[in-house]
């Protein structure tokens, strides 16, 4: 073979170089946030143990319903409840001891295992908006959700470097069945990222499909030794635990799969409009899940969930980035911690029709009283618009921008040697400059947050770009985002494996829109 002609090295190849390295794709996922910040307290002690008295009070005096669950109404009675007709009142004590099996902490397995999350202690995993039927962007408006939507959004969510997860119903692809769409938006997140994510419980067979999905995946042994997925188990405030959500509950909790209770309350309609009032009804309603969460398996991992809202009382609609919220949400967070659970609570959310600047101010208020509130899972991190109606395009990417600065505020400040800096100070001196220091040369890649979308250019390169506001920006983001997308690699006898199973499944019953 022929000796290779040396190159001529170009001038300002050095130059080249860097410029290459900006431009290129890097898929990277950074690691779940550990916290070295502390959390904030909204709450006395005297405070927290009258609600947590209270929520006792209530699952003992005015008790909590499960509906049409015969299985769950006998599991009670076994336990040593007072269940009349599909009502259950929980002696005092009862719940509290039943919950202090499910783990402080776990881990949610991801078929990569580099991107495996572990919830609960000081950390924060960051998932993606769940449930809207509407999606919209730039190009098309407002219109129902399609899977082709949903498949965008997965991609979206693997390429964003500050999620740590793929999430679930990311929306809701309309075009699909309703009794098959979950077998597509599963296969989605197994095929086209390798991030954790969610199961449905949208039907008890829908999360049975789900566990087998999984078992396919990882392998059942290992799942039924692992958690690899979590779940969403709504409470239907007040006080009522319906048979589908439990009933998906049951299938998750008897495979060792993570259950996340979450009361859905809009504060004045489904609770009281006290905060005190309402974090009382929250705690005993999330008591309840999870502890019936341990009466199926003792040992399942269970997330407390906090969804809460304030409303409007002249139109009725929810509203966020309230203060009463965030107090709720700190409250929360101090009642999680005191039982030493998961939480889960708060997100992007924001009233606003579009990613304008009330949905800014509303959903930066939402994404910071999550950090401070302690919140372990972050459901609807980003993407929500129109009170969680819409999925958006362009706020996704907004949000998943902005979520590097949760990861950046969640450091904390260095107190090391190199942080200190005094040799920097030393060098420079009175009247110097730091910029050609030897402290900056050295750290000047990594000492500051830097967005992929935001602007910070002067304002004639800025004209000469095209004047372009950040939801332009924002459009140009989700193009290139999805234009230099590439899937992970999968075995492909388990894909042909998960492909199969779905065909069959899709096979074995007619279409249902309702």
């Amino acid at each position: 073979m022929a000796e290779e002609a040396p190159r001529r090295r170009s001038r300002g190849g050095g130059g080249a170089a860097r410029r290459a390295e900006r431009t290129s794709i890097k898929i990277e996922t950074a690691k779940y946030i550990q916290r070295n910040i502390p959390n904030f307290e909204v709450l006395s002690t005297e405070a927290l143990e009258i609600i947590e008295a209270n929520a006792d009070i209530i699952l003992e005096e005015v008790g909590v319903n499960f509906v049409d669950n015969p299985a769950a109404l006998q599991r009670w009675r076994d336990a040593g409840a007072d269940v009349q007709g599909e009502r259950v009142r929980i002696p005092r004590g009862l719940a509290r001891k039943l919950c202090a099996t499910a783990p402080s902490e776990f881990t949610q397995h991801a078929r990569n295992p580099e991107k495996s999350v572990v919830i609960g202690g000081k950390n924060m995993v960051l998932a993606p908006v769940y449930g809207p039927p509407f999606v919209r962007d730039a190009k098309g408006g407002r219109r129902y959700a399609t899977m082709e939507d949903f498949n965008k959004f997965v991609k979206l969510a693997y390429m964003s470097k500050w999620l740590h997860h793929s999430g679930g119903t990311v929306c809701e692809p309309t075009d699909i069945p309703v009794n098959k769409r979950h077998l597509d938006m599963l296969l989605a997140h197994m095929t086209l990222s390798d991030k954790p994510f969610m199961g449905s419980v949208t039907e008890p067979s829908r999360a049975q499909d789900s566990v087998d999905m999984c078992e396919i995946l990882f392998g059942k042994e290992f799942v039924q030794n692992n958690t690899v997925m979590t779940s969403l188990t709504n409470i239907n405030s007040p006080m009522t635990f319906d048979d589908v959500m439990m009933g998906s509950l049951e299938i998750y909790a008897a495979n060792n799969q993570a259950c996340i209770i979450s009361p859905f309350i809009v504060g004045g309609a489904m609770a009281p409009v006290s905060i005190a009032g309402t974090l009382t009804q929250v705690l005993a309603e999330v008591m309840a899940g999870v502890a019936y969460s341990q009466l199926v398996r003792p040992g399942a991992p269970a997330i407390f969930g906090a969804m809460v809202t304030s409303i409007d009382m002249n139109s009725g609609a929810p509203t966020f980035g309230t203060p009463e919220a965030s107090h709720i949400t700190y409250g929360a967070g101090q009642l999680a911690r005191r039982m030493n659970l998961p939480f889960r609570s708060s997100g992007s959310f924001c009233g606003s029709k579009l990613p304008d600047a009330q949905a800014a101010y509303e959903t930066a208020n939402s994404l910071n009283m999550g950090l401070l509130s302690g919140v372990n899972f972050m459901l609807h991190s980003c993407g929500w618009l129109e009170g969680g109606l819409v999925a958006d395009f362009e706020k996704f990417v907004m949000d998943a921008d902005q979520l590097g600065v949760l990861h950046g505020l969640a450091k904390g400040v260095d107190m090391g040697e190199e942080a200190q800096a005094m040799d920097a100070i030393r060098e420079v001196g009175p009247g110097g400059h730091y910029l050609g220091c030897a402290h900056t040369q050295a750290n000047f890649k990594t000492a500051f947050w830097k967005s992929d979308l935001l602007d910070y250019k002067p304002f004639e390169t800025w004209e000469e770009e095209g004047g372009r506001d950040t939801y332009a920006l924002a459009t140009n983001r989700v193009d290139y985002l999805l234009s230099n997308y590439q899937a992970p690699a999968l075995d492909p006898e388990i894909k042909e494996a998960l492909e199969a199973f779905v065909a069959e499944k899709k096979a074995a019953s007619p279409d249902a829109f309702m």
